[in-house]
């Protein structure tokens, strides 16, 4: 599957942004959906995991009451809800797809290339 990430861009901290991620190539709907980011100098973190359904999500602690992630498999798109932002959010957001429920990395055997997420303060 073949994973298109969009809608990052320049925000003011207290912000929000919604970011997109439009899959192609396999059935969506078979694929649990994750956002990770990567801010410079720092290893990629899990953001937020979105069953097949949509039914089950989870949160990293930070993004808790933030973020929130949601699913429409007719579109074959995740998007990620992001509110309140604060300057240590900026970084690279990624979306991933895995095969079973994860929060981990190494779960997802697919990865969009990222979009730039930038909060000044």
């Amino acid at each position: 599957v073949q994973l298109q990430a969009s809608g990052g861009g320049l925000v003011q901290a207290g912000g929000s942004l919604r970011l997109s991620c439009e899959a192609s190539g396999r059935t969506f709907s078979r694929y649990v959906m994750g956002w990770f980011r990567q801010a410079p100098g720092k290893d990629r973190e899990f953001v937020a995991a979105i069953s097949w359904s949509g039914g089950s999500t989870s949160y990293g602690d930070s993004m808790k009451g933030r973020f929130t992630i949601s699913r429409d498999n007719a579109k074959s798109t995740v998007y990620l809800q992001v509110n309140s932002l604060k300057p240590e959010d900026t970084a690279v957001y990624y979306c991933a797809a895995a095969g079973r429920y994860s929060t981990l990395q190494r779960e997802f055997n697919y990865w969009g290339q990222g979009t730039q997420v930038t909060v000044s303060s």
